[in-house]
């Protein structure tokens, strides 16, 4: 009879447990596969990591050539199209094509003025991206984008002065494992700069002075909610489309990597094109194309159904809270 009620207390225990970790229809806070990648050096210091097999080679000049030439010839690259800013777990905003493939720059290319000393080998396991029909998505600024003449006369595409490459071993969307090759290869922040984290956790608490506590993302840009949006039973984003462009939504982050929100309700959930976003409180939450710097919130009461987010999951400042 004993072991019974015990078995019985457990059963209970357990269904509680599942009941509060699958509240308003979350999934589990898994990182995507392509985030997930091992951000660091998949190369030897001075190498530029072989395409071709397991291995790396070099011979220390930054690229594994023994000089800027070679009779190697770079493959066909596809059209750079409509630049975008993804988010990375590891690496924060980082520059991707308009196949969502990431950008990267060469430490020993450089910016003002312009020049590439990637070509040959180097550039067959880092294809130029071409400059002819790069545009700025959203996010970007424009002014930033220009083009280089390479040394086979083709017009590769610059991002603040550096110019930009494709990884061969990138074959996803999101893929990052040209991230610190040979200690000179770098992921693309939107502003040609070397993308990297800020010191701040995925998801924290921000004190605006005219807002009070409002959820920030790790770049410290502000954290919105969409009133058209559902949280119970199940999460539901009704932003998509054009909506999503001016409107990011904000990508999964684990329970461990936030700091003073609400930890009930925060997870993730599969939004209809299969892409994971994050919600608190179970509403999901978004950036704000129109905030250029942290601490902006310049989506703060847009079309009277975007408000800034509380520690909570509550929309600030909106009608009735």
């Amino acid at each position: 009879m004993k072991a019974s009620w015990r078995t019985a207390s457990l059963v209970a225990t357990a269904a509680s447990v599942l009941a509060l970790t699958t509240a308003c229809g979350q999934d589990n806070a898994t990182t995507p596969a392509s985030a997930a990648q091992n951000v660091g050096a998949t190369a030897a210091a001075g190498d530029y990591g072989n395409p071709g097999s397991g291995t790396t080679t070099g011979t220390g000049n930054g690229y594994g050539a023994d000089g800027s030439k070679s009779s190697a010839s770079p493959a066909p690259v596809s059209p750079a199209g409509k630049l975008t800013v993804a988010s990375n777990p590891d690496l924060g905003n980082v520059l991707t094509d308009g196949s969502g493939l990431t950008l990267y720059r060469f430490d020993k290319d450089t910016a003002n003025p312009p020049k590439s000393n990637c070509d040959g080998d180097c550039a067959t396991t880092w294809p130029p991206v071409p400059a002819d029909d790069a545009s700025a998505g959203t996010g970007i600024d424009k002014a930033l984008l220009g083009e280089v003449t390479r040394a086979d006369g083709s017009k590769q595409l610059t991002v603040g002065g550096w110019p930009a490459y494709r990884y061969a071993k990138d074959v996803n969307a999101g893929d990052v494992n040209g991230q610190g090759v040979g200690g000179k290869w770098f992921a693309l922040a939107p502003n040609g700069k070397k993308a990297k984290l800020s010191d701040l956790p995925g998801l924290s608490v921000h004190k605006d002075p005219k807002l009070g506590d409002i959820v920030v993302d790790r770049n410290g840009m502000t954290v919105y909610r969409f009133m058209k949006d559902q949280a119970w039973p199940k999460s539901v984003s009704n932003c998509t489309g054009a909506c999503l462009e001016k409107w990011p939504a904000v990508g999964p982050v684990g329970a461990d990597d936030t700091e003073g929100v609400k930890k009930k309700g925060l997870m993730p959930f599969t939004r209809p094109d299969g892409v994971k976003q994050m919600t608190v409180n179970c509403w999901p939450i978004y950036t704000f194309s129109g905030d250029k710097a942290p601490g902006d919130t310049n989506g703060q009461g847009v079309g009277g159904t975007w408000y800034a987010v509380s520690p909570d999951g509550k929309p600030v400042g909106a009608p009735g809270n």
